[in-house]
């Protein structure tokens, strides 16, 4: 018995004095409780709507004041001479209401008096929740005391947009590259940098002639070769298995996957550089890179569903902004007016991800 409790104290007097070990054994699942918690959401609220009221009659606005009661829908106004598909395309609404001249006269003479909306169908299935709380706000709308005795009805005429079918298919194929491309090129990178220092191979880099950042690029480059061969077959895969087609200009998605990858192998690279091993370092690109590019990316849940305390984690989540690029190049075709935005946030995360890399390198040659 002795020999058991004297062999446990040493595995506990290991484990408090390895702060890595100690963080991953209490800290992570407590983490890991509050995003799964917290981030996964089935209820969609608060959705960004635009509303064009060419009508500006008194009906007009209890119709806008209707919707703004609804929990489901953020409403702004659109001026008049705004085109409603532009903020579709450009991804600032979810739907946009066009309440038509003469709503008010077609209904006090007994004429349909018809609301449009038009609803981005790019995610099948937040466009159908938009779909059934847009009639139902509109019936409740008509259904008024003011409303019972009128023979008038009032319509919401509803047009699904970028995505007419609503194929979820091509919404969750070309989210899925994000996830998949957030996975095996950083944990590839992590490894075979981790390796370096866990296998003490290091010692024959810092022997050498070559620069902390010389030797960090040709790490970020090989990776990044295999990565643009895994991003190639994993678009040829989506193309065959989930029919995505471009929609628009196919610059912005090149762009945005060569910088992605950079994303994700300096990512990987610094993982490496900052964990000596390859165990942990697997935890860490799993746990980080994997898990928050699943959960916090937009990929299964909207973003705008994720509480304002732990949104702000998206904002520093890359498959985030390349969900963004290719959700756009493959169903709403807004092209770089859209989309300019996240090309910008993937190179300013990648090059801090470089300098964190190549800092810790920087350390490790002046303790040698």
């Amino acid at each position: 018995m002795k020999r058991i409790i004297a062999q446990a104290r040493k595995e506990l007097t290991q484990t408090f004095r390895d702060k890595l070990t100690l963080t991953l054994a209490i800290i992570l699942p407590l983490i890991l409780l509050v995003l799964f918690g917290k981030a996964i959401s089935f209820s969609v609220t608060n959705l960004p709507v635009v509303i064009q009221d060419l009508d500006q009659t008194p009906l007009s606005r209890r119709y806008i004041d209707a919707c703004n009661t609804s929990l489901t829908f953020r409403v702004h106004p659109l001026p008049i001479d705004a085109r409603p598909e532009t903020m579709l395309d450009g991804e600032k609404a979810r739907a946009a209401i066009i309440i038509p001249q003469n709503f008010e006269r077609d209904y006090l003479r007994g004429g349909d008096a018809q609301v449009q909306w038009l609803i981005d169908a790019t995610d099948a299935n937040t466009a159908n929740i938009v779909r059934g709380n847009a009639a139902a706000v509109t019936q409740a709308f008509a259904s008024q005391k003011d409303f019972r005795e009128s023979t008038s009805p009032i319509k919401a005429e509803m047009r699904m947009w970028h995505n007419p079918g609503r194929e979820s298919d091509k919404y969750i194929g070309s989210g899925a590259l994000a996830v998949v491309l957030a996975l095996f090129p950083p944990l590839l990178a992590a490894l075979a940098t981790s390796r370096e220092g866990e296998q003490k191979t290091i010692l024959q880099v810092y022997v050498s002639s070559i620069s902390a950042p010389e030797f960090l690029l040709g790490k970020t480059l090989a990776f990044f070769v295999i990565a643009l061969t895994e991003w190639a077959l994993a678009v040829l895969a989506s193309m065959m298995v989930f029919g995505l087609r471009f929609a628009g200009d196919p610059t912005p998605f090149v762009v945005g996957t060569l910088l992605y990858l950079f994303c994700n192998v300096g990512f990987g690279v610094m993982v490496g550089a900052v964990v000596p091993n390859q165990a942990t370092a697997i935890q860490a690109v799993a746990m980080v890179s994997f898990l928050l590019s699943f959960l916090l990316s937009g990929f299964m849940f909207p973003i705008s569903n994720i509480p304002a305390g732990i949104r702000w984690i998206a904002g520093v989540v890359p498959a985030r902004y390349f969900i963004e690029i290719a959700r756009d190049a493959f169903l709403r075709g807004g092209g770089w007016a859209a989309v300019w935005h996240a090309p910008l946030m993937l190179a300013l995360l990648g090059l801090f991800y470089f300098v964190l890399a190549w800092r810790k390198m920087r350390h490790m040659q002046v303790d040698l």
